[in-house]
């Protein structure tokens, strides 16, 4: 099995595509010809043309090469349907109707009938019970959402056990300026699921990051090792602490599993975990557009102290350190600002100044730092140190976060000069804080002894 012809499709067909708005139909064929190849509305009833496309029966009747076909019928009429895309050659198929695993025995037969039918053609499915999924730089709009045309092109690739979890961090993500390069919402995960996933887009160009939505897996051995296995970081929200499990079960045949067990085994394994969605895409900011840390040491640089005060005890308790600064960084700020507030670690300006970009150069410089917070302010007299911190990343081959707050239209230019040198962005101190903790994390996991059982298969 190949996602290639899912996510990297030559030609879509829409079956079941409806001229009737507010079906899944008329909506997902809506979005699907944004897609800069051909578009084909598949439904016997159609009549005449469906966005200037002209339906035809069946997808048999394609005369194009078709790689995915995006299955708005009911459930019962599935199986048929993706017998009939395995005849025409079609390696990748969306399904979006419900009723199968997650409804109970007679759903089971059914999600079981479709996947028999796949593996006879060797069909990729995603779902069912999904509201697709979305690739942005290819305007590759595979969704029934409205809104999924406006999502941007970014380098974190959303993988979300519930759709509407999916949808939710891309519109995030959005939001936050950063974009995504996926969005996949699993649903049942029929026979894609997240070892599926995670191994496309580990070896996806656009993709510098991975992120993971999971309600509960029968495969955690399996989510685990791809996970272990992939050269892109990956961060995970595992949902389930509290007993939410005939939820789960109902909503897309999840079993939640025991939290704490997964949770050990996705750091044992090198992922570290978060709480909330907006962690999720905090992490991802500073892992895809950071180098690699190399320890947990975390320099904070600060402008005011009560914020710097915020950072440096969430860092810490978040898994991160903050070591003394060497003697010579220390001597080499008081030189650059002399009777600085505090040279130790945060090192504290007390105000924004002239040669800012000079004290976060020097603790970024300190061999004791593997990472390295700033927070500032805006003051408009002085701007953002972007001359400083443009390349200074690479340079040092250390993580460089910057967070602040102001109002928006006096600091956008800055942060617009931030965002092109690459330079991660966080709206507060505790956001910050917890993204560098992240890394902290990160950097300290290593994978378990081999054979060592961490996760049990639900």
């Amino acid at each position: 099995m190949t996602l290639q012809q899912m996510f990297d499709p030559a030609a879509v067909a829409v079956v079941g595509a409806s001229a009737t708005e507010g079906k899944i139909g008329y909506e997902a064929m809506a979005n699907a010809v944004e897609f800069d190849g051909p578009v084909y509305p598949v439904n016997p009833s159609g009549e005449g043309r469906l966005f200037g496309e002209a339906f035809v029966d069946s997808v048999t009747d394609i005369e194009d090469d078709v790689d995915l076909a995006l299955c708005c019928v009911p459930g019962a009429a599935t199986p048929e349907v993706i017998e009939e895309c395995g005849a025409a050659g079609i390696g990748a198929a969306v399904i979006y109707a419900g009723g199968f695993a997650e409804a109970g025995e007679e759903g089971e037969r059914l999600q079981e009938a479709v996947v028999a039918a796949a593996d006879r053609h060797d069909v990729s499915l995603l779902g069912p019970n999904t509201s697709g999924f979305v690739v942005p730089e290819r305007d590759l709009l595979c969704s029934f959402a409205s809104g999924a045309e406006k999502l941007p092109a970014g380098n974190t690739a959303v993988i979300a056990q519930s759709g509407g979890v999916a949808h939710a961090l891309a519109f995030q993500s959005r939001r936050q300026g950063r974009g995504v390069s996926a969005m996949v919402g699993l649903g049942n995960r029929a026979n894609v699921g997240f070892t599926e996933t995670i191994d496309y887009f580990d070896g996806d160009d656009r993709t510098d990051a991975i992120v993971l939505h999971v309600e509960g897996t029968d495969d955690g051995r399996g989510l685990l090792e791809a996970c272990r296995a992939s050269e892109t970081p990956v961060v995970a929200y595992k949902v389930g602490q509290s007993d939410v499990g005939a939820f789960a079960e109902s909503h897309t045949g999840a079993l939640t599993g025991d939290h704490e067990l997964y949770t050990a085994g996705f750091a044992q394994y090198g992922v570290p975990t978060v709480d909330a969605t907006d962690d999720l895409l905090d992490a991802a900011a500073a892992l895809a557009d950071s180098p690699a840390p190399a320890g947990p040491n975390v320099g904070v640089v600060t402008a005011q102290a009560g914020p710097g005060i915020i950072i440096s005890d969430r860092i810490q308790r978040g898994g991160g350190r903050l070591p003394e600064l060497s003697s010579e960084t220390q001597q080499r700020v008081d030189e650059i600002l002399t009777g600085v507030t505090y040279t130790g670690n945060p090192v504290d300006t007390g105000r924004p100044m002239p040669a800012f970009g000079d004290v976060v150069t020097a603790v970024a410089e300190d061999d004791g730092v593997d990472i390295v917070l700033v927070y500032e302010l805006y003051e408009q007299a002085m701007g953002f140190p972007v001359e400083a911190l443009s390349g200074l990343a690479e340079r040092v081959g250390k993580p460089i976060l910057f967070s602040t707050d102001g109002i928006e239209e006096d600091m956008a230019d800055d942060l617009s000069a931030l965002a092109d040198a690459g330079v991660p962005v966080f709206e507060t101190p505790e956001r910050a804080a917890d993204a560098a903790a992240v890394l902290a994390r990160y950097a300290g996991m290593a994978g378990p002894a081999a054979g060592q059982e961490v996760v049990a298969d639900d």
